[in-house]
């Protein structure tokens, strides 16, 4: 039985969530900073179409990157090094989450609507999360969102304008979180893309037991500038 929400209420155990869909926990409540921040801090994201009623999920298992463990192509890191490209943190965060709404080949529509850019800006705003962007020649071509807690990052969504840019910004990203002790950058589902970078599946129950640790680590509650040491 899924457990619909009220503005009052917290949400189900995480074992309570359905296997099909994988990882659906409860419908309703809302977008409030309080209920995003209560919710990351569970292991738990909204991800649901335009007009329909909030869904939240904990999918098991968990795709997950360990920052020690990234993955960089020879073509990236040569597309890295050859450094035509800047590097901006916070900079555009709407336009990234537009960006990231944006139709794509294969795609018939977004879960990033207007609803939920309004719901992220706002923890934007409050210094929670954040984006990374890729810049070429003054134009925004590439970069992602997410949200961080303790010593751990929540990615969201990401874009490209052309080909690599948001590959680049992942890789600033997790060396950047790998510097400040981050220990784990939340993927939520598997794919390809994000396995190639080195990410793999955890158990939910695994998933549920580190992020209790990372969450708690005193907040950085600021908007980020990163450092601009090379990428190696």
């Amino acid at each position: 039985m899924i457990s619909w929400l009220t503005p009052e209420s917290h949400f189900p155990p995480l074992h309570t969530a359905l296997a099909q869909p994988n990882g659906l926990l409860a419908i309703g409540g809302d977008l409030s900073p309080q209920r995003l921040i209560q919710a990351y801090r569970c292991g738990i994201f909204p991800w649901f179409n335009e007009g329909e009623p909030i869904l939240w999920w904990s999918p098991d298992p968990r795709m997950v990157l360990f920052p020690g463990e990234l993955k960089i192509s020879r073509s990236l890191r040569k597309a890295l090094k050859k450094g035509n490209y800047e590097i901006r943190t916070d900079s555009a965060f709407n336009q990234v989450m537009h960006e990231c709404a944006a139709p794509r080949s294969g795609r018939a529509g977004t879960w990033i609507h207007e609803e939920m850019v309004s719901a992220y800006a706002a923890l934007h705003e409050m210094g929670m999360a954040h984006s990374v962007e890729t810049w070429i020649d003054g134009e925004l071509m590439g970069g992602l969102y997410g949200v961080a807690q303790g010593k751990m990052f929540f990615g969201e969504s990401m874009f490209s304008r052309v080909s690599g840019a948001s590959k680049i910004a992942l890789v600033h990203l997790v060396r950047q979180l790998e510097r400040r002790g981050f220990r784990m950058i939340d993927c939520q589902m598997k794919t390809a893309h994000l396995a190639s970078f080195g990410a793999r599946e955890i158990p939910r129950k695994e998933f549920s037991q580190r992020l209790k640790e990372l969450v708690n680590y005193p907040e950085r509650v600021e908007k980020w500038c990163f450092d601009h040491e090379p990428i190696e």
